[in-house]
């Protein structure tokens, strides 16, 4: 009988001892224990308390997304022979080989037309960039920033774009999480988290939703077992039975190492792809029948029961069986179990926002916690499970295309200018408009435009017709060598986070502003990302009445958020008080509704339209993987030896006559990807996982009409066995 995979273990520790060996163990050691805050996941640690301290002030709060990270930043330069080789060249490189080159130490050109890169001397890249923003009509531009940059990047960044003459402003989270934000803005009036890192040492049930944090946030997975060992419910809702949220071996923990792994899961419920809807409907009904709902704080907070009630009531069982492929007898237990919780978190990744029914998805998650009352108060709420760093910071402060007017009117006020109020492009619109040939110009602060987009060859020939783009980054990706064979191109070296030359702070996903000391240099000719905006805005607006030469002075940038930015007053004079707090005004322990009316609301939506497809994929990171970036080509915790493959389940490979490494075809409307070695998964039936980016050759551009976010995970395709030769 074959060994089952446990999550963690010592596999991870020699894995993590090894790359510490590689970058060098002093090198590794100075990242880590900096004051800085970790560059992986937005879950948080880092700081003023230390760099493998999280707010709680535990440690060692590390982990390998947090090695991983590092070990990208601490390389050598890309040796200058590198850029010899042409665009097709490097295309011939994987990402784990492309990114593995090394560090980006000078800044690269790349006309027109042009073949290969070649190096610019920085006076040259700036002039050259202002001028070709100078000659294009700002509203044939956009702006775009992932959510690894600073607060102090991002303010400067969507200034510059306002200032320059566009609200083309927009960030990495109208892919990930932007149907979270629409959604709890809609239903209880914030888009962000209810519930910080304590909250999660007081709730007796975790439901963790469409994620897998054994992989992408692996110290959540701690808050997990502590739960569980704690007498708590740890409820998984996934359609693949991933092995580290079923068992993990806590590195910190030598019993959990020497027992071969903690248990995780109390309960694992594997709904079909793109199904949960029907799924959280389920659950709603057993509780209603089980008059389970808390009817005080229903009746005193929130708005539209009656409806929610009426609609629960009328959908069937079968109905809900037959589409989300999970039993009546195990919906009934899972609203058991809640039912018998006192205090629940709601946890949710892109499993739940990448439909093109995601806000539905979440809108369905809060009824779950307003039925129950589990909102606005301690140790119960939602918490969406966010990827990059800074990617709440980034929206916080301002990089996104629509501003409430309350800080439109106190960005005009400050800095004595009068902005335009129109609507910008979302990053899907933004593409659109450059497939169309209405983008000259695109600014990109990190990030993989590129890989972040759905369908290939869509979004190469997109950015390929966007005359000029200049893009702020640490290493090359797969945004520098794709869609640019017809276009120009300026990559300009970008300082890491711990290398800033002054402070900068980000925001965690529980609201929660660190304050990241920088100053490790490893190599001289890289700038930070505020230096390179500010000397951009100066020549590219000599006439503005903003002097950007003082935002190099990162304490200024703070002073202006703080007076401007709603919650951030505390960032004044973060870098001299040392103290990190949490964002003033976000609902967390009181059951304060910020939409119009004060209450809560129930919100009911129809079941999606079936996809009329046997086979349904979803595209998924693997454990050796942080978003784009892939550190390791083989899966460990999912026992794929290729990333070029599909993952089927079991009971479906059989009626296939599929065995492991046969090769198949799967084909969508989009595109289709041929050659993928099989691998049996853990599957709920008719659903399929391939990984990202790569599955992007199958997947489409429509999107979530409110959210804007497109479906990578519910694909409908055909699977095509190949006949060996």
């Amino acid at each position: 009988m074959a060994k089952k995979t446990v999550g963690g273990g010592a596999k991870k520790v020699l894995y993590t001892l090894q790359t510490v060996q590689r970058i060098g163990i002093t090198r590794a050691a100075k990242a880590l224990g900096a004051k800085n805050t970790c560059k992986a996941c937005a879950l948080g640690m880092g700081g003023q308390l230390g760099g493998m301290t999280d707010e709680q002030g535990t440690f060692p709060s590390v982990c390998n997304k947090s090695i991983q990270a590092q070990s990208t930043d601490i390389q050598p330069a890309i040796p200058p022979e590198i850029f010899a080789h042409s665009l097709d060249d490097l295309r011939e490189l994987t990402p784990h080989e492309l990114e593995h080159l090394g560090r980006l130490a000078t800044p690269l050109h790349k006309t027109a037309g042009g073949a290969h890169y070649q190096p610019i001397v920085w006076d040259d890249a700036i002039a050259l960039a202002a001028e070709r923003l100078a000659q294009t009509d700002p509203s044939r531009s956009f702006f775009y920033s992932s959510g690894r940059s600073s607060n102090e990047a991002g303010f400067v960044f969507q200034l510059l774009a306002r200032l320059y003459g566009t609200n083309n402003v927009n960030n990495c989270s109208y892919y990930c999480h932007q149907a979270t934000s629409v959604a709890l803005a809609g239903t209880i009036g914030t888009g962000t988290a209810t519930v910080e890192l304590d909250d999660l040492d007081k709730c007796d049930m975790i439901v963790v939703i469409g994620a897998n944090p054994a992989s992408n946030h692996p110290r959540f997975i701690y808050k997990l077992k502590e739960c569980r060992e704690r007498g708590g419910e740890v409820i998984i809702i996934n359609p693949a039975r991933e092995s580290g949220l079923v068992k993990f071996a806590a590195p910190k923990s030598a019993r959990s190492m020497l027992t071969g792994g903690s248990d995780i899961a109390t309960c694992y419920v594997q709904p079909r792809v793109g199904e949960d809807l029907a799924l959280f409907k389920g659950i709603a009904k057993a509780l209603l029948a089980r008059a389970s709902e808390d009817r005080h704080f229903i009746g005193n907070h929130t708005q539209g029961f009656a409806a929610f009630h009426a609609d629960t009531l009328a959908t069937q069982w079968p109905d809900i069986v037959a589409r989300c492929g999970v039993t009546q007898a195990q919906i009934e237990d899972l609203a058991e179990r809640y039912a018998r919780a006192d205090s629940a978190v709601f946890a949710w990744g892109m499993g739940m926002t990448h439909h093109l029914h995601g806000v539905d998805n979440i809108e369905y998650i809060a009824n779950l916690a307003l039925l129950r009352g589990m909102l606005g108060r301690p140790g119960a709420g939602l918490l969406p499970l966010r990827g990059h760093s800074n990617v709440q910071g980034i929206g916080t402060i301002g990089v996104k295309p629509v501003l409430p007017d309350e800080v439109f009117d106190k960005l005009e006020s400050a800095f004595g200018v009068s902005l335009s109020r129109a609507a910008g492009y979302d990053t899907m619109a933004a593409m659109q408009a450059a497939a169309r040939g209405d983008i000259d110009a695109a600014v990109l602060l990190g990030g993989n435009l590129f890989a972040a987009n759905p369908d290939r060859d869509w979004a190469e020939q997109a950015l390929n017709k966007i005359g000029f783009k200049v893009s702020l980054t640490t290493t090359l990706n797969l945004s520098h060598i794709n869609g640019v064979d017809d276009s120009e191109m300026l990559v300009l070296p970008v300082a890491a986070r711990d290398e800033e030359w002054q402070s900068t702070t980000q925001e965690s996903m529980f609201n929660f502003v660190r304050l990241s000391d920088g100053q490790i240099t490893r190599h001289a000719t890289v700038r930070p990302e505020v230096t390179i905006l500010a000397d951009l805005a100066s020549a590219l607006l000599p006439k503005c009445p903003v002097d950007f030469q003082t935002f190099k002075e990162h304490k200024s940038i703070r002073q202006w958020i703080a007076q401007i930015v709603p919650g951030m007053q505390q960032l004044a004079d973060i870098d001299v008080a040392r103290k990190e707090f949490h964002i003033a005004q976000r609902l967390m322990h009181e059951p304060e509704f910020k939409t119009a009316d004060g209450f809560a609301h129930f919100k009911v939506r129809a079941l999606p339209d079936e996809h009329g497809s046997e086979f349904i994929l979803t595209t998924v990171r693997s454990e050796g993987q942080f978003n784009s970036i892939v550190y390791e080509e083989k899966d460990s915790y999912r026992n794929t030896d290729t990333r070029w493959c599909v993952m089927i389940g079991r009971d479906d490979m059989r009626r296939l006559g599929l065995t492991r490494h046969d090769t198949v075809t799967l084909r969508s409307a989009t595109g289709e990807m041929a050659g993928l070695a099989v691998f049996p998964h853990d599957l709920a039936a008719g659903s399929l996982m391939a990984y990202y980016p790569e599955a992007n050759a199958l997947t489409d551009t429509r999107v979530d009409p409110r959210s804007r976010t497109p479906a990578f995970k519910s694909i409908p395709v055909e699977i095509i066995p190949e006949v060996a030769a």
